[in-house]
């Protein structure tokens, strides 16, 4: 049920896309940093995991890499150009080396497609590789475009 709820919402939101002109540069701000919460929330939960600190649930990983799987797609024409002067903590190179920003994009969307091929195997120490690789492209991705808090 919340896959079907999730896959409706994601084909509504990609639907928008062409309406992406009309949006003001602060909501596209706004959804970006949804996007990049419910990010946390899912990484968090497989961050712990694979140190330990949560006990590994095959499962659980399962359905919190399919749900980054989906995330992953949705944050990025949220970094229009329209919003380089919209308070947030992208920093200038998000849009002074494009094309760099998105060698980081793609770069965390190989790694969660992995992620998810990974939780499909079943190994518990390959899960657990995969999300570090997930970790290390965020993180990389985050050194890089954005602001320390």
């Amino acid at each position: 049920m919340r896959k079907a709820i999730f896959a409706t919402a994601l084909l509504f939101i990609m639907a928008q896309g062409s309406a992406l002109a009309q949006v003001k540069p602060e909501t596209l701000v706004k959804q970006r940093q949804a996007v990049m919460t419910l990010h946390g929330k899912y990484m968090g939960q497989l961050g712990r995991m694979a140190q330990g600190r949560e006990p590994y649930n095959a499962s659980v990983a399962a359905r919190n890499a399919g749900f980054l799987d989906a995330l992953s797609k949705m944050p990025w024409d949220g970094f229009d150009p329209s919003t380089k002067d919209v308070k947030s903590r992208a920093l200038p190179a998000v849009f002074s080396d494009p094309g760099k920003f998105k060698q980081a994009a793609d770069r965390y969307q190989g790694e969660v497609a992995k992620l998810v091929a990974a939780t499909k195997g079943g190994d518990e120490a390959t899960v657990k590789s995969a999300i570090g690789a997930v970790g290390k492209a965020c993180a990389g991705c985050h050194d890089d475009f954005q602001q320390p808090q």
